[in-house]
């Protein structure tokens, strides 16, 4: 199985700063070995790091995300780290300091360099050089030709375990879209791909990156509602979800399909209320292409096909940071 390639140098410069990846989300939650569990139970590779799991995927260099151990209260996001390249580091510095942006102090545990500001709802987040890993390409597409004569299923004793590819995603609540938006976008020199009534929206990076590199849902506070992970086929999706309802985590929602974004997609329940989703065949955004971003009607806001959205699908576990 191929991986996206890390970029090997800096672009050429674009008008504005922009992130080029989410480099890697960090949570804290109340059980460490009930998280090892249910991620490793996902697909991921789970590495002991220093009193915390940190997140790989099989085969990829990069660590895409840590889990610390909670000082009591329900799981949170602590902070998040966006790549940017080395060249637009001082650009990015004289744009924080014209925009009068605050600083945030660092969180316990995290990499010091870098820039770090405080965020819409006061998330700390944290600008730091790094290889681009979001993609470079529309994500791995594993369909054979249909031949006659032969059974094309994968056998149920025999199919392989569900190992996702990458990061693709993270969706974050927000207590106002509008201003998150124009954060991440004003701010970040991220874009608009899609909204919806003002409750949800989609952002990609100029760079290249999938249909959203990070996404925002209205909610009464800031949070992680979900990270998303490319898989290479429909078939991952569904023997992904078979595994972990194996493992213990039935609970979710799909198989079904987005409308933003087109993705096939399987969200699974967390122990603390969040998802992690398997995603395939999510649509590609290529570097400073120019996409038809507009504000669809709530209806499209979620999928065009599958089951009934579970009621509390859309609820933020998270307690609000002072």
């Amino acid at each position: 199985m191929t991986h996206p390639q890390l970029e090997p140098s800096a672009p050429a410069l674009l008008p504005r700063p922009a992130v080029h990846s989410v480099d890697e989300f960090v949570l804290s939650v109340p059980d460490l070995e009930r998280a090892r569990h249910f991620y490793a139970s996902f697909g991921l590779d789970v590495r002991d790091d220093a009193g915390a799991l940190a997140l790989h995927t099989h085969g990829h260099p990069h660590r895409w995300a840590r889990v610390l151990q909670g000082k009591g209260g329900p799981k949170r996001l602590e902070w998040i780290s966006l790549g940017i390249y080395e060249q637009d580091l001082a650009r990015f510095a004289a744009l924080l300091q014209e925009r009068g942006i605050p600083t945030a102090a660092v969180p316990e545990g995290a990499d010091p360099s870098g820039l770090w500001l405080q965020g819409p709802d006061a998330l700390p987040i944290q600008l730091r050089v790094a290889a681009k890993v979001s993609p470079q390409a529309p994500g791995p597409r594993e369909s054979a030709p249909a031949p006659a004569n032969i059974g094309r299923a994968p056998s149920r004793s025999t199919a392989p375990a569900t190992r996702p590819l990458y990061l693709s995603h993270i969706l974050l609540f927000t207590a106002d879209v509008a201003q998150a938006l124009d954060f991440y976008t004003g701010v970040l020199g991220l874009q608009l791909s899609d909204q919806s009534a003002g409750i949800i929206a989609f952002l990609h990076t100029p760079h290249g990156s999938d249909h959203h590199l990070i996404a925002f849902a209205k909610s009464n506070a800031g949070g992680l509602h979900h990270s998303s992970w490319c898989v290479p086929s429909l078939d991952a999706v569904g023997i992904g979800a078979q595994q972990m309802a194996n493992a213990g985590y039935p609970d979710g929602w799909g198989l079904g399909r987005h409308v933003l974004g087109s993705n096939y997609f399987r969200y699974v329940r967390d122990p603390w209320g969040s998802f992690a989703e398997y995603s395939y065949d999510i649509d590609y955004i290529a570097s400073q292409a120019q996409w038809p971003a507009a504000d669809h009607p709530p209806e499209d806001s979620l999928y065009v096909w599958g089951p009934d959205v579970p009621q509390d699908f859309i609820v933020n576990h998270e307690l609000p940071r002072p």
